[in-house]
């Protein structure tokens, strides 16, 4: 068993390799070779909490572990990756990046397929640290030449602005109007769009929530949309806030089902909560990587 840190899987796992095997996945998704456990959660009193999920790909299968506070945020992902014909463990992933390159990807992935292909544009809410990924990924698969970014705090997004080469502005109004993809990835319990932004033929991707009382997008908005697609449908409906508390789930399909095209007539939305063959299929990919370059040392 191998042990491969934070620096090393960021190494291994290039954005563009990582969206192929998001597509990978849910092709494999589609043809029903794979296994999701949606995530669980045990919440102390304290306001620590235990994240766990498990899910398989191909050769592999994983379990994903991490723990956040209240107080102290999100703190160390793990990801530990079996051999899916024998159960025995492959390799100890530290997994803060994985998960910002694989959640990235995931929104890459379906932009490739709904977003309008000559999309040049993206309107950013939010400039933590899951942004960057998102930034990356549409870079990756559509011809970006503006990137326009706000947060609440003016200081984070002009700092983000710098650092990823994008434009920071002053409202989210500013950021995303007339944007044909649009990024919400934020921590907000409240609406931090309005539908009177959003023009027709705007894909969204909201990967900011996924706890039930929590959203990113207002319910008429939700409702309106002509599809809202989920990476997984069971952990929808635990966790999709933005669909649970809209109570709209008529016009809801998986990724899985989705093929490529851009619907001009009506707003798509991606609501990416982030499932565990997403991350079996981006560990298996950095797995097999370090064994070809003989990286990584034995799990102490």
């Amino acid at each position: 068993m191998i042990y491969l840190n934070e620096e090393e899987v960021k190494q291994l796992l290039p954005m563009p390799a990582c969206v192929d095997m998001m597509r990978r996945a849910f092709e494999e998704m589609r043809a029903g070779r794979t296994r999701n456990q949606p995530r669980r959660r045990l919440i102390l009193d304290t306001g620590s909490v235990l994240h766990q999920m498990a899910g398989s790909f191909g050769k592999y299968f994983v379990a994903k572990i991490y723990s956040s506070n209240r107080k102290y945020g999100l703190l160390q992902m793990i990801n530990i990756l079996y051999d899916a014909e024998t159960g025995k463990p492959l390799a100890y992933l530290e997994a803060n990046n994985l998960g910002l390159i694989r959640t990235g990807a995931a929104s890459g992935y379906a932009t490739d397929l709904l977003a309008a292909p000559e999309a040049s544009v993206v309107g950013m809410i939010g400039s933590g640290y899951q942004a960057r990924g998102q930034v990356e990924a549409m870079r990756a698969v559509r011809p970006i030449k503006e990137i326009r970014v706000w947060s609440r705090k003016a200081e984070n997004a002009k700092r983000f602005a710098d650092e990823m080469n994008c434009v920071a502005v002053e409202s989210a109004e500013a950021a995303v109007r007339d944007a044909p993809i649009v990024v919400t990835a934020t921590i907000a319990k409240d609406p931090v769009l309005e539908s009177a932004w959003i023009k027709p033929g705007t894909l969204i991707n909201a990967m900011g929530s996924n706890v039930a009382n929590r959203r990113e997008i207002p319910a008429d908005l939700m409702r309106s949309a002509g599809r809202v697609v989920v990476d997984d449908l069971e952990q929808a409906r635990i966790e999709a806030g933005d669909i649970i508390m809209a109570d709209s789930w008529a016009n809801v399909v998986e990724l899985r089902n989705v093929n490529r095209g851009h619907d001009p007539s009506r707003v798509t939305v991606f609501e990416s909560l982030g499932i565990a063959v997403e991350d079996a299929a981006a560990a298996g990919y950095v797995y097999e990587q370090a064994v070809a370059k003989k990286l990584g040392r034995q799990f102490p």
